[in-house]
Order: structure tokens, then C-alpha cells, then sequence
């Protein structure tokens, strides 16, 4: 490892003034979550719903902001038809039917909320709970690693034998475009699948680099909050809020960047079973179905956070509801910048299949990081024994930081329920190499 040190070192030193001093983490000269964001979505009445979304939208169709709408079954946007939802809509996903949308593949979702006025996704329950509805799926052309060129999602119960040809996912256009989806709140979805699993908040199977994804939170899934499948996806910021499943899920050859971007984990909501975390990057479920001749998933992560919000995070990791917030599995590849990850048990976990070698830890990267409060910082799956990987990444060339600070002192308000604060106190940052 000695040898990797000294490479690095010769490739990051004469860039360390520019990064040194950025500011990690979420970033904006004004607290970006106001207006548009909410953190207790349980307390809002949308009101009855005035107008019914069932079956297939086969032609151009808008939504009014004078209108809510009640999502009724599996509805789907096909026929290349465009959907479009004004400012200010309210859609309930229906709790009985356990409604979700789907935007198949060659359609289009417009749903370009402002920051006063953002387009919500809710559930119809007066007492609203994680996987009331379903969710959320955009089906576009762009290419997978999977063989082939498309593929069939699996998420739907008694689907009709009519609905099939709407829910084929990819393609070779990692350029196209479906859509818009701007200021945008999506709550309490993941509904139950019969097969086992949930749905997902918002499902991104080969959406392309021409779609629109800014400014988008999903809160209180019971599945995964972002899940991405193949495509070339472009993220800026997104808020995962207690979801009960993993925040970003990223698989199947994407091409993705992940931008100024919030995940806000409980360790009494968000499980800590079944591989659930803030982020997991994968190139398969299953390698045998995998065209290893094609990109294998590739993440551009910057100025993100990643915080467990504990109040006694020692106690919550004897417990065992708290694990890791990032895992990296064999074939996949991240590149993590200008990040904070506080309050995990480690910070990062890479799978046991990886061997730690140049080749794998040149294409998984943690530079200017501010890792905090965590119980560990770099793992191998099932290894205790992690000097190597602490030599590697806490070697000086990386601008790694590495700190013990509790939440309060650690972000600017993570108490104001109305207009919480998750931008890191830049104060507080004593620069040091010193790492466990």
C-alpha cells in the first residue's frame, strides 16, 4: 500500500490549494430546502380529490392546480403521450387500489413545480404511513449492462395481460428525454409487493441525460427513496428523507451524477436490515445476466450529505439499527467529492469480492470528504482489519477530514422542524489527517 500512497501523491498534490479549502456537503449561499421541501408531510390537507386518474393517458394530458387528483390503480402515461402537471398540483396515490404511475417508455412526464408552489405526490389517508401507494416509475430508451436491449419491470400484482407492453424499460439512446420533474414531493410511497420488496419513491429505469431532475424529495418510503437502473441520469439536488428503505440506489450500468444532494436517516425508521443505506452502487443483482462487454455502473457524487440523525449513536449501534451509508460492490465504480457523512457504523463499506488492489481503488474514490462521528470510516465487507484502506484514503493528498462532533455542532439547525438546516457549520471544521 506504501507504493499506492506515493502515486497518489504525485497525482493529487499540485491540485490540493483548489480543494482544500471548498465547502463539503450540501451547499448554497441560502438555505435551498425552504419553500418547496416539507419535513412533517403528516400534518397537510390537500382536501377531497376532485378529479380521477385510472387506466392508460394515451394522449396529451394536463394537469390544473384548481384540481386534486386521485391516482387510481396502476396508471400508465403511454402512446408517447406527454403528461403535464401545473405548479402547485396535489395528486393522492390511493391507498386501497395502491395506485402508482408509470411514464412508459417513448411518453413524457412535465412536471415543473416552482419553489413556492411544488408539485406534490401524496397519499389519500388521513393518517398517512410509509407504502400507502406505490410510486413513481419513468421507463426510458437509454442502454443497461444488462444482455440485450430492454428489459421488463417485475414491480406490478395482477397486472393485465393489455398493460405488457408498457412496462419494457431500455434502449440505445442514453440522450433521450422524459421529461421534467422540478420541485417535485413525492410521500409515503413503497408500497408492498406480493413477491416480496416494495416499490420504490421514484423508480429511474434508463432515463436518459436529456431528462430534467432538479429539486426533488422523497420522504417516508418503504422502499427505496431514488432507485436507478442503467440510463444516464443527472441529479442536482434531491432530498431522501426517513426512508425505510436505501436513499440512492444506484444498478445495472448507470451513468449517473448525483449532485448537492440530502439523505436524512432514523435509526428507529430507516432499516438496518436487508442492505438498506444511503447509498449503494451496483453493477447487478445477479452477474450472469450482465454483458460485461458494456460500462459497468459508474457514480459522480459531489457535495452531498449523509447524516444518521441519532441521538445516542453509541447506543443505536450496540442496538444494531445503525450500519453503513455507502456500500460499493464489485464492478461498480463511485467517485465521492466535497461530501459529509456523519453519525454511520462504518462510513463506507466495500463488498468482500473487491480486492484491494491499485486498479479497484483508482475507480473508487473519496477525496475532500468530511467524514464525522462515525464508528469507522472504510471497510471491507466482513474484515475487521482495515490499514490499508485508511493508509490509502487518509493520506494527506486527499484532503480528507475526519472528526468526532455531535449533529448540533456539527450542521447549522437540524431542530427547526418548519425550516431545517443541513448545511454543514464550515466553522466548526478543524482540517486534520488524524483518522481510527
Amino acid at each position: 500500500m506504501k507504493s499506492f500512497t506515493h502515486i497518489v501523491c504525485v497525482f493529487l498534490i499540485t491540485v490540493g490549494s483548489v480543494y482544500a479549502q471548498q465547502e463539503k456537503g450540501i451547499i448554497g449561499s441560502d438555505n435551498w430546502l425552504y419553500g418547496w421541501t416539507d419535513f412533517k408531510p403528516n400534518g397537510s390537507d390537500y382536501g377531497e380529490p376532485t378529479q380521477i386518474l385510472a387506466g392508460n393517458i394515451s394522449e396529451n394530458t394536463r394537469l390544473t392546480k384548481r384540481d386534486v387528483y386521485l391516482l387510481l390503480g396502476n396508471v400508465f402515461v403511454t402512446n408517447n403521450a406527454t403528461l403535464t402537471i401545473e405548479p402547485g398540483t396535489v395528486i393522492l396515490g390511493d391507498y386501497d387500489s395502491k395506485a402508482s404511475l408509470t411514464i412508459a417508455k417513448g411518453s413524457a412526464i412535465i412536471a415543473e413545480g416552482t419553489e413556492t408552489d411544488p408539485i406534490v405526490f401524496t397519499s389519500n389517508r388521513s393518517l398517512k404511513r410509509a407504502g400507502d401507494w406505490g410510486g413513481i416509475m419513468i421507463l426510458g430508451d437509454a442502454p443497461t449492462n444488462k444482455f440485450g436491449n430492454g428489459s421488463v419491470i417485475s414491480f406490478y400484482n395482477n397486472l393485465n395481460t393489455a398493460s405488457y407492453p408498457y412496462i419494457n424499460y431500455g434502449g440505445e439512446n442514453p440522450s433521450s428525454n422524459s421529461g421534467v420533474l422540478k420541485y417535485v414531493r413525492i410521500e409515503y410511497a413503497g408500497k408492498r409487493l406480493k413477491s416480496g420488496g416494495n416499490f420504490n419513491g421514484l423508480l429511474l429505469a434508463c432515463v436518459g441525460g436529456k431528462t430534467v431532475l432538479d429539486n426533488i424529495m422523497v420522504s417516508h418510503s418503504a422502499g427505496n427513496s431514488f432507485e436507478i437502473w442503467g440510463g444516464k441520469v443527472h441529479m442536482n439536488k434531491m432530498v431522501s428523507y426517513r426512508a425505510n428503505g436505501s436513499d440512492f440506489k444506484f444498478n445495472f450500468g448507470t451513468q449517473s451524477e448525483l449532485n448537492n444532494s440530502l439523505a436524512v436517516r432514523s435509526p428507529y425508521v430507516s432499516s438496518s436490515t436487508d442492505g438498506n443505506r444511503c447509498i449503494s452502487v451496483a453493477s447487478y443483482e445477479k452477474r450472469e445476466e450482465v454483458d460485461f462487454s458494456k460500462v459497468q455502473t459508474n457514480v459522480i457524487a459531489k457535495n452531498l450529505t449523509l447524516l444518521n440523525n441519532s441521538d445516542d449513536l453509541k447506543g443505536d449501534i450496540e442496538k444494531g439499527l445503525v450500519k453503513e451509508a455507502v456500500y460499493v460492490a464489485q464492478n461498480a465504480s463511485i467517485d465521492m467529492n466535497k461530501s459529509v457523512i456523519s453519525g454511520f457504523n462504518p462510513a463506507v463499506i466495500f463488498e468482500d469480492k473487491i480486492i484491494i488492489n491499485q486498479a479497484n481503488l483508482e475507480r473508487i474514490k473519496f477525496t475532500d470528504m468530511y467524514f464525522n462521528n462515525c464508528n469507522g470510516n472504510i471497510f471491507v465487507e466482513n474484515n475487521s482489519n482495515n490499514e490499508d484502506l485508511e493508509n490509502w484514503y487518509g493520506n494527506s493528498a486527499f484532503f480528507n477530514v475526519y472528526a468526532k462532533g455531535q449533529n448540533s455542532e456539527t450542521f447549522i439547525d437540524l431542530k427547526n422542524e418548519r425550516r431545517p438546516d443541513f448545511r454543514l457549520r464550515i466553522n466548526k471544521i478543524i482540517a486534520s489527517n488524524e483518522h481510527d
